[in-house]
């Protein structure tokens, strides 16, 4: 392929200095097809019997996320919610249960939210017209791209970290990430590389490249189908493009974790909350979070707990350390064994709801349930399960 460029970087708002004529667009986008026939990924579940639907699970799943690690889950799940509607229909809470331990849990609060909608103003039915699939919840123009491409054949173009990195490296565009200047060239050189035919054939074939052939670190050069036109390799750059997105120092933050434990002859129950819909494990069952240990007397009051008078009742697990995108945060569990303040009061324990207001769950440990966990709530139940 003939680029009109020279081999040096170019930067985001000079990109119109790059000629892609027609021809070399469609050599590019043959070669890309080609290896993908031969190559390409074809045997994920996903791939099967597609449909709009079961790609938006999978594209939602991926997002951050490693194929190894999503394709349990994106089982489950489809059995589970093997249609729009079933996933419209069900509770929220069971939703976050297939998710936990996925991350991100914003990406299936998001999921759920769209398959309501779909179910009311589409009866059920994935919409095809690109619009109308960026207008729903958790859905940007990339991820509508590539499942209306994908499962549909329709002519989008798809810019997600994978097609980044081989366009970028290719064609030896300067910025990282969420640089937007960077992003909106790569934006213009998608579009003009995406084939109007074969284009889901392409649009995974361009993810596919990404994810195993121009990897981040030590990429099989030698195997790329576009290796003849790659300006990273032909001056040895592979390892500056995408440029690194500028470090800035995470926060570290600290919070204490106040476990309410009532153990009976028939079950041993910790008590936690559901969190607001948004923010930090928006949705997900916790267990409550105090400052110092000074409000932990107050804290089991305003629950109508009362820790038990006995010796050792109180127990201090070891800090560890949860980290998000943007900040780390230092955990310290304490685990309180308590009775009820007014024993008349005392609900049955067993994965029920005391305060449908609050939010409230006693969790029997013995006894799994059908809701959404945050990881540190997961890990922590592992532990008291262990001892």
């Amino acid at each position: 392929m003939k680029l009109t460029i020279i081999n040096t970087p170019i930067k985001p708002d000079s990109l119109q200095k790059i000629k892609i004529s027609t021809g070399s667009a469609k050599q590019f986008s043959a070669k890309v097809v080609t290896w993908y026939h031969h190559q390409g990924r074809k045997h994920l579940p996903w791939q099967q019997n597609k449909t709009p639907y079961s790609v938006w699970v999978s594209e939602i799943m991926l997002q951050q996320t490693q194929v190894a690690t999503v394709i349990p889950y994106y089982q489950r799940f489809m059995e589970s919610f093997p249609t729009i509607k079933s996933l419209a229909h069900a509770d929220e809470d069971n939703v976050l249960h297939h998710w936990t331990g996925l991350g991100y849990y914003a990406r299936a609060r998001n999921l759920h939210k769209a398959a309501q909608l779909i179910n009311s103003e589409y009866d059920g039915t994935f919409p095809e017209k690109i619009e109308q699939v960026i207008a729903l919840p958790g859905i940007g123009r990339s991820t509508a791209g590539a499942i209306l491409s994908l499962s549909l054949n329709q002519h989008h173009p798809i810019l997600d970290g994978n097609v980044k990195r081989v366009l970028a490296r290719n064609y030896l565009v300067e910025g990282y990430n969420g640089l937007a200047k960077f992003d909106k060239a790569l934006w213009q050189l998608s579009e003009t590389l995406t084939p109007a035919i074969d284009t889901g054939f392409y649009t995974q074939a361009m993810m596919d490249l990404g994810a195993t052939v121009c990897t981040r670190s030590k990429p099989s050069c030698e195997i790329c189908p576009i290796k003849t036109s790659c300006l990273a390799m032909a001056s040895s750059l592979q390892a500056d493009f995408p440029q690194k997105k500028p470090k800035k120092k995470i926060p570290e933050k600290s919070t204490i974790m106040v476990i309410p434990r009532i153990t009976t002859v028939t079950s041993d129950s910790v008590l936690m909350e559901k969190r607001p819909p948004t923010g930090i494990w928006g949705g997900l069952w916790c267990f409550y979070e105090v400052t110092n240990k000074s409000e932990i007397t107050n804290l089991l009051q305003s629950l109508g707990l009362i820790a038990t008078a006995k010796h050792g009742s109180q127990q201090e697990l070891t800090t560890f350390r949860h980290t998000f995108s943007h900040f780390h945060l230092d955990i310290t569990p304490i685990i309180i064994d308590c009775t009820r303040i007014s024993v008349s009061e005392l609900p049955q324990i067993k994965n029920q709801e005391i305060s449908e207001p609050r939010k409230q769950k006693w969790y029997d440990l013995h006894s799994e349930a059908n809701v959404g966990l945050a990881a540190s709530t997961k890990k922590l139940i592992g532990l008291l399960q262990t001892n």
